[in-house]
């Protein structure tokens, strides 16, 4: 007559022992390897407190309709200068040449933050000038709202030299913020929304680009034109101005910011996901470790299966 399984269970068993012994010992320690260690091993694989974190956030920004021009007319050094502050006009005496200009902001997508500036600069000059260098110098307002709070005044500076005189320049790229510093995670940040260039200043000195760009940089939080791709064009007729045309974009942006409480959840949680990969692996390991040194007797103990101590 064949003989078959008709069904299984597994019988647990107990092992009993008294307080002070090797048994207990042995439990203690493996306790405590099993939920002490993998937090150890977490902690010095760097990185279990996520301590930095970034995210996306398109900035609210705003031309501010501040300029400051510079163009080399020669290679000799002339030049020709103009700018939107009254007191920089007054000190280039014949050196001033007030050009044509027009700006538009557009919000594309209509979320109610704007997507893109484009600016148009026609600059007058006489039939024996020539352009071969052109520094602009342009003002903005910066805010970020969505987990980090900031206020600023930043700057862009857009320039381009060529051994050739041109007749225009096209530059198009992204306004982007760089961080020297993570930014604060509470409270509003206006450590940089003040004046960048002094416009009430007499002295030319308050104008000189070099020193703009230099304190400008100081700071942690600043804005610069990436990928600008400039379009250098020759060859310009003896009555046709100088043209300048950019397009800036204000796309989205990685923020980096430091986790500091209301963060700490958020924190805790990337931490718990390290602990927890590294916990069942131990946990695994030292479970067949018990298994093995009680069902050999090793340690000696009291084996109670389940069944006897209910029948009892």
């Amino acid at each position: 007559m064949a003989v078959y399984e008709v069904y299984a269970h597994p019988a647990l068993v107990k092992y009993r022992t008294a307080v002070c012994t090797k048994a207990t010992l042995f439990v203690v320690a493996v306790l405590c390897v099993t939920y002490i260690a993998p937090l150890l091993v977490a902690y010095r694989s760097h990185g279990f407190w996520l301590k930095r974190s970034s995210y996306e956030e398109q900035p609210s920004v705003r031309f501010q309709y501040q300029l400051l021009l510079i163009v080399a007319t020669s290679t000799s050094g002339d030049y020709v200068a103009w700018s939107t502050f009254p007191k920089f006009n007054s000190l280039q005496g014949n050196k001033l040449r007030i050009p044509s200009t027009s700006a538009r902001e557009e919000d594309q997508n209509q979320d109610g933050k704007l997507d893109r500036l484009h600016l148009l600069l026609e600059l007058p000059l006489r039939p024996e000038e020539q352009v071969y260098s052109i520094q602009l110098l342009l003002t903005f307002s910066y805010q970020l709202s969505r987990m980090s709070s900031v206020v600023m005044q930043s700057l862009l500076l857009l320039q381009h030299s060529s051994s050739i005189p041109g007749s225009q320049l096209f530059l198009s790229g992204d306004l982007r913020l760089q961080q020297r510093e993570p930014l604060l995670h509470r409270g509003l940040d206006t450590r940089y929304n003040v004046s960048i260039i002094n416009a009430n200043s007499p002295f030319s000195s308050s104008y000189d680009l070099a020193q703009i760009i230099e304190m400008y940089e100081e700071r942690n939080l600043t804005t610069v034109l990436s990928s600008p791709n400039p379009v250098w064009t020759f060859g310009r007729a003896a009555a046709a101005p100088f043209q300048l045309k950019a397009v800036i974009r204000y796309p989205m942006d990685i923020i980096r910011y430091p986790f500091r409480s209301p963060g700490f959840w958020e924190m805790i949680k990337f931490a718990w996901i390290q602990y927890v990969s590294v916990l069942l692996i131990f946990l695994w390991v030292f479970q067949r470790v018990q298994t093995f040194v009680f069902q050999n007797q090793v340690l000696p103990t009291v084996p109670v299966p389940l069944l006897k101590q209910h029948n009892a």
